[in-house]
């Protein structure tokens, strides 16, 4: 066996001991993820070291705590403790590697999961532990989550603070941060699962709502970690499908199960926080796609603008030109009783202007769709948005409202001046990413399915505060 290098080796029998010990530890496999599952020291965590994991989890990763690493043989244990320990971090390397361990040996993946499906079902009764540093969390979060950096889980004070009468979620970005976390409270006694994805994951969670059912059904889907919602409309058989969400299999999973047929794709406008799924939708479908006349694409599509008309089923389709939110924004009449708004109006906000840099003259087309067009409408004219804000307790009954109601929002018994006045004193951050999905939208970039959660991160902030 060989002697352990510059004092980072740790022997299995020491091991043993600091493990049945109360002191901060975290250990990490390095093995194979197969080789790991079928066995592997008992409270271990697989880790993988690639190049991306190096950029973003070594700053993350306490530098109180104790760490070792297992690999097999022990080589690159001692490399990768070697480069943990240049970045200011405890680490320590299992001499002999994994085939050295004369302790308790276990099986199967690393501690227990709750995917975002099954989280979106349970919000209400889960303990949300957020672990990401002050600054993300303040960045976004999930509604109701409470934040404990990971570094301060390995304090017992802290850890006393946490409930034991609720099913603890650890969460961070992707899941790496929280299943060290479950790790550390596992080893204070506390039973918890790590969101699997993580904040990625969980803003890909797709919830369907079926709000109006007769004549016509309006189901509403509803992407619950980003504030973001699409809308299907049958009639007769027939649906249209108005600004769809990423997975977009969620649509042919509910046309199959209703059992009708998507036949037309609308997006209202060119979304800057999350990417269409548009064009994926109607290469599935064979769907015909429509597009705003006033916004440029780079690719085929059946362009449509002011007052076209379009029929499914038994009813037709209105187009009204309300730009604003972007110069080409749409919203759509349907059957002349509820209206499809996009970002120029919401259930409790209006949208922001200020996304492609022209602020003024945005806000003053903003004022113009609401008050010459979309408050001229009906009161009775139900309004469906394309986003909600975090009043999660609508998620259930669907985000809509009505025209009447809209006429009630702050802002909208303002003149023109006055309104343009305080909107553009408004300063707030933009979405995360929002120059790179306008260009994905617009066909001027392509991503790969799987860059999808990462690029749509984050809340998305569409909507001007007017309360």
């Amino acid at each position: 066996m060989n002697q352990p290098n510059e004092n980072m080796g740790i022997f299995a029998d020491q091991l043993n001991e600091e493990l049945l010990g109360e002191n901060p530890l975290l250990l990490f496999d390095l093995r194979m993820k197969n080789d790991f599952e079928e066995s592997h020291v008992d409270g271990s965590v697989h880790a993988v070291c690639d190049t991306q994991a190096k950029e973003k989890m070594m700053t993350k990763i306490p530098k109180n705590t104790k760490i070792v690493l297992i690999s097999e043989p022990e080589d690159y244990a001692l490399e990768i403790a070697s480069m943990m320990r240049s970045f200011g971090l405890d680490a320590y390397y299992l001499v002999g590697g994994f085939s050295s361990w004369n302790g308790k040996i276990t099986s199967g993946p690393t501690g227990k999961k709750i995917t975002p499906d099954e989280l979106a079902q349970k919000l209400d009764s889960v303990f949300l532990l957020d672990v990401r540093n002050t600054e993300e969390f303040t960045e976004f979060q999930i509604p109701r989550s409470v934040n404990i950096p990971l570094e301060k889980l390995f304090d017992a004070n802290t850890i006393s603070k946490i409930p034991k009468d609720k099913q603890i979620v650890t969460i961070c970005p992707h899941g790496n941060r929280a299943m060290i976390a479950s790790f550390a409270l596992a080893r204070a006694g506390i039973d918890s699962q790590t969101l699997v994805g993580g904040l990625a994951g969980w803003n890909q969670v797709l919830k369907a709502v079926t709000i109006v059912k007769d004549p016509i059904k309006i189901i509403q889907v509803q992407k619950v970690g980003k504030g973001c919602l699409s809308h299907i409309i049958e009639s007769d058989g027939e649906a249209i499908v108005i600004d769809p969400l990423y997975p977009f299999e969620k649509y042919l999973d509910i046309s199959k199960q209703q059992g009708f047929q998507i036949t037309k794709v609308f997006d209202t406008h060119q979304h800057a926080d999350h990417v269409s799924a548009a064009r994926d939708l109607v290469k599935a479908t064979g769907a015909k796609l429509y597009l705003s006349k006033y916004e440029g694409y780079n690719f085929d599509t059946n362009f449509i603008r002011d007052a076209d008309n379009i029929s499914f089923g038994k009813i037709k389709l209105r187009v009204i030109h309300t730009p604003g939110h972007t110069p080409g924004s749409l919203s759509y009449v349907v059957d002349e009783k509820y209206v499809f708004t996009g970002d120029i109006l919401f259930v409790e906000s209006i949208g922001r202007p200020d996304l492609r840099d022209n602020a003024e003259e945005f806000t003053e087309d903003l004022y113009n769709s609401l008050h010459n067009k979309l408050l001229k409408l009906s009161d009775n004219t139900m309004v469906f948005p394309t986003h909600h804000g975090e009043d999660v307790k609508s998620v259930n009954t669907g985000f809509y409202s009505t025209i009447k109601q809209s006429k009630k929002l702050p802002w909208l018994d303002i003149s023109k001046q006055e309104f343009v006045r305080k909107v553009v004193a408004i300063t707030r951050p933009r979405p995360m990413n929002y120059k790179k999905i306008i260009m994905v939208n617009q066909g001027e970039l392509e991503l790969i399915h799987s860059e999808i959660p990462d690029m749509e991160i984050g809340p998305n902030r569409c909507a001007v505060d007017v309360n």
